[in-house]
């Protein structure tokens, strides 16, 4: 294969679930020049959910489906550029950001990692045939709706299987739990396993685990096997959920953005993951809850954290480093009375030089991003650079004496402090 194809992009989103797709309108809105790229299905995992009826404004329920083609159709109207095609390496580096797939190279200004999860599964015989919309499910909240009057199966035994077990009582007949360990013993909360041993709802297979899942266009019977005899036994159910896990889609990413010890990648509440330019959103982030509603409030923080970043970006190469005259950049907080009012000092200071001397202000809160490229974490600062862009000189000191003796270093004509500051 010949040398692959170069395309420039403002953003690159890595998926195509709830999360990249609300990232891409807020970028498409915002006039950025978006890309979004999708291996398998737009949508993501919500595209397997039959009724979602806990997302805002749908008080009827709405499928998967309907609901991620709406924010698809939402963001094609922004003119966002969707591709089916798998990402094979990453580098993030401060001066750009590559993305490479199997034909094309993308660079980009800001690239938004919204790539998700996927839930652990038992690998038991036949999983795969009924896998999402055919019997198997990873989601009560979701699909508990769906479970009215029948009888369910919830494999798994931690604080996730144990509480949405108990919801599931909520609406199922019965709930049969397969558990790994001996009786009474689980692995989620006392709290919780308390309250279901207590509910007559839940049965429990003890010492279990999954031989083989069985049934016709959807699942009919879960096969569990008892680990100390090695009998099999057969249960009817209508639907079985299994929560044993939940692994996120971060394999692309490991060594390239900082993750938790379960792979999830770790960013703060802007989205940032700690490299310039790079933002996570969505399911593959660490947090507490992972919904399709969180997924959008996610993608939508890491959209505008975008636009965020590329302006300022902009500003910085045009104005605050420009290439025309000396610089001077003047780091304040405009909740601290003391640097405010070293504003006109630094005003006074830049009209003395006669042209000589450009001076760039920045708030540290509202420009936090151009701060942490000139590296300066405290306010007041003073950063100097010559014509060529070069910093020379970061300081704290901010007083006008200390200010116009590193400038006179730097220009072709000093000023002399007592004559031009009387």
């Amino acid at each position: 294969m010949g040398e692959k194809k170069k395309e420039h992009y403002d953003v690159v989103i890595i998926g195509g679930g709830p999360a990249g797709l609300a990232a891409a309108i807020y970028c498409g809105r915002a006039h950025l020049d978006t890309l979004l790229l999708e291996k398998t299905m737009m949508g993501g995992l919500a595209t397997n959910t039959n009724t979602i009826e806990n997302y805002p404004g749908f008080p009827e329920g709405i499928t998967g489906p309907e609901l991620t083609e709406l924010f698809h159709r939402q963001a094609r109207k922004f003119g966002i550029k969707f591709k089916m095609t798998d990402v094979k390496d990453v580098e993030f580096r401060c001066d750009s950001r590559r993305i490479e797939t199997f034909r094309t190279v993308y660079d980009a200004r800001v690239v938004i990692i919204a790539t998700g999860g996927r839930p652990r599964v038992t690998r038991a015989q036949n999983e795969e045939k009924f896998l999402y919309n055919r019997g198997i499910s990873f989601c009560a909240t979701c699909d508990a709706a769906a479970s009215e009057g029948k009888t369910v199966m919830v494999i798994g035994s931690g604080d996730s299987a144990i509480e949405e077990g108990t919801y599931l009582t909520r609406f199922a007949r019965e709930v049969i739990v397969s558990v790994i360990h001996d009786e009474p013993q689980m692995d989620c909360n006392e709290t919780a396993r308390d309250a279901a041993l207590a509910n007559p709802k839940m049965s429990f297979a003890w010492n279990t685990i999954v031989d083989s899942f069985e049934g016709g266009e959807t699942l009919e019977r879960v096969n569990l096997k008892n680990l100390k005899s090695g009998e099999v036994t057969p249960y009817e159910v209508d639907t079985c959920f299994e929560f044993i896990g939940y692994e996120p889609n971060t394999e692309l990413f490991l060594g390239k953005v900082e993750m938790s010890r379960r792979n999830y990648i770790i960013t703060n509440e802007a989205m940032e993951t700690g490299i310039p330019g790079v933002f996570a959103c969505g399911d593959v982030r660490e947090k507490n809850l992972r919904q399709v509603v969180t997924a959008v409030s996610d993608g939508a923080v890491a959209g505008v954290g975008a636009e965020k970043y590329i302006a300022e970006s902009t500003r910085f190469e045009r104005d605050i480093l420009q290439k025309e005259k000396i610089g001077l950049i003047y780091i304040y907080s405009a909740i601290d009375a003391p640097s405010q009012e070293l504003l006109p000092i630094m005003r006074e200071v830049e009209s003395a030089y006669g042209g000589q001397v450009k001076l760039s202000v920045i708030d540290q809160y509202r420009n936090h991003s151009l701060c942490e490229q000139l590296g300066c974490d405290v306010e007041p600062m003073t950063v100097f650079y010559t014509v060529d862009g070069e910093i020379v000189e970061t300081r704290a000191r901010c007083d006008r004496k200390s200010i116009i003796a590193q400038l006179n270093k730097l220009v072709d004509d000093p000023v002399d402090v007592v004559e031009s500051f009387p």
